[in-house]
């Protein structure tokens, strides 16, 4: 499959400059990822039970947090409107770099809107190792995210652990390659980063706060400055799950949950500890 040339293609969904789906407003981001641990049914009724979380949490009716699941693509549409009545949204785990056309198999991201979905994973480091996506393919699908008004979760990390340093250079490198790419194909709107070390992914514990917050903070002050990035954020994952959020520099916009968000009480009990960190509940799970 050949890759499209350096051009707009595929047609607009609406997307504005720094306006792509999502609660820009937001103090805090959590997101989870399902991969493709769950089935149909499994998938459903997880939602249900994250819309229930979602309904009865403070920190979400406000849109002080933004929260957003990730399911099997089959269970977008139904999984949009359960999190959608609740106060949290969904969106796919991948999209293809064009909207529509000969591709077999794929599907564009003008079909994940139609479908319900708002955000976009784009670049995860399975896809990247398993699938071979480069920064050309990362960037294409990046467009494809903001055109089609679904806000995209760019992720990136480093291979191998190293210093603060090795790991700012790396992933600002990988920012820049993508939106580079995606802005010489349309505007430019709003990116949530998803800051994911690659050593860090599956581990049995994530990398520790100190390092996480250095380098988020480099990430976050890179990636605002760029055009059309100021509304952007940085959040976390890679082994996140309950404890963690409440030791993380405030530039640590949120969470990025695979496994240990897959069990629906870890992630109120995260929600409870984002809620805390903006002052929004007291300790014991009360309004602040």
């Amino acid at each position: 499959m050949s890759l499209p040339a350096n051009r707009p293609t595929g047609t607009a969904a609406g997307t504005v400059a720094g306006t792509a789906s999502g609660a820009t407003g937001a103090k805090a981001i959590i997101g989870v990822s399902l991969k493709m641990y769950f089935g149909y049914e499994r998938s459903l009724d997880y939602c249900r039970e994250v819309a229930t979380i979602a309904l009865a949490h403070p920190a979400v009716q406000s849109g002080d947090i933004e929260l957003f699941v990730l399911p099997i693509l089959p269970a977008l549409p139904e999984a949009s409107r359960i999190l959608g009545a609740a106060g949290a949204a969904a969106g796919a785990q991948d999209i293809f770099w064009e909207d529509e056309g000969a591709f077999t198999g794929e599907v564009g991201g003008k079909t994940v809107a139609e479908l319900g979905g708002r955000y976009a994973e784009i670049g995860h480091a399975e896809r990247r190792r398993i699938f071979g996506e480069d920064d050309r393919v990362i960037g294409l699908k990046t467009a494809a995210a903001y055109r089609n008004g679904l806000n995209p979760v760019l992720c990136v990390g480093e291979l191998q652990q190293g210093s603060v340093e090795e790991a700012i250079a790396r992933c600002t490198a990988e920012i820049d390659a993508a939106l580079n790419r995606a802005q010489s194909l349309g505007p430019a709107a709003r990116t949530i980063v998803a800051y994911e070390p690659q050593w860090a992914i599956g581990a049995p514990e994530p990398a520790t706060p100190d390092y996480i917050s250095a380098v988020i903070a480099g990430l976050d002050a890179h990636l605002r400055a760029l055009p059309g990035q100021a509304d952007s954020r940085v959040i976390y994952g890679g082994s996140a799950g309950p404890g963690l959020i409440s030791q993380l520099d405030s530039a640590v916009a949120g969470l990025f949950l695979g496994r240990f968000a897959h069990n629906p009480a870890a992630l109120r009990d995260i929600l409870d500890e984002t809620a805390e960190r903006l002052g929004l509940l007291s300790p014991v799970g009360g309004r602040a």
